[in-house]
Order: structure tokens, then C-alpha cells, then sequence
């Protein structure tokens, strides 16, 4: 099975920018979708961004404009593009396949202070 593994999250202001990257230990090539994901403490895990094998993009509301998902098949990674963030992204990001999920990874924290 598929093991995620994220990174690149950090402390930024608000603004700023962010790239992060999630990075499988199997191939990713016949994962039709890959997404992002994000939980703030207290709060329930929701659906960031996604992005098909074909390149087609979806984006939760709040982030359109702002992030940008994107995947390499051939290096097993997919990322997220983050940019003009914002305090209330502060959040552990995470990614998976969908709609079935494989096992979550650990997460990787993105601070955005004011």
C-alpha cells in the first residue's frame, strides 16, 4: 500500500508563501485523484484541494486563487503551492488519494501568524 509522507511546512507571516510536498513511498501513477487535507485543532479534517491523473484541479472556496495543487507521477510526489496566506490557514496539512483513503500520514504544520 501506499505510505504519505508530507513536508515543507513552516512559519510564515501573513502573506507569504509556502510549498509543500507529499511524497509516496509506492507509485501514485494509478491513483486516478490526489488531494490535500487540513485540520486545525479542534476541528474536523477538510478537504483543501485535489487533483486528477488528466490535471484537472478542484479547490475548497476559501483557497481559490491562493493555492495551486499540482503532481509529479513520475517522482511520487504531489504538491501545494501556497501563497497570500492567511491566519486562518494555520492548520496540519495533509495529503491522500480519494475518494478511498489510504493511511494518513503525519501531517506537516503550516503557522501563519498576523
Amino acid at each position: 500500500q501506499v505510505q504519505l509522507v508530507e513536508s515543507g511546512g513552516g512559519l510564515v507571516q501573513a502573506g507569504g508563501s509556502l510549498r509543500l510536498s507529499c511524497t509516496a513511498s509506492g507509485s501514485i501513477f494509478s491513483i486516478a485523484v490526489m488531494g490535500w487535507f487540513r485540520q486545525a485543532p479542534g476541528k474536523q479534517r477538510e478537504w483543501v484541494a485535489s487533483i486528477s491523473n488528466g490535471g484537472s484541479t478542484n479547490y475548497v472556496d476559501s483557497v481559490k486563487g491562493r493555492f495551486t495543487i499540482s503532481r509529479d507521477n513520475a517522482k511520487n510526489t504531489v504538491y501545494l503551492q501556497m501563497n497570500s496566506l492567511k491566519p486562518e490557514d494555520t492548520s496540519v496539512y495533509y495529503c491522500n488519494r480519494l475518494p478511498i483513503f489510504s493511511r494518513w500520514g503525519q501531517g506537516t504544520q503550516v503557522t501563519v501568524s498576523s
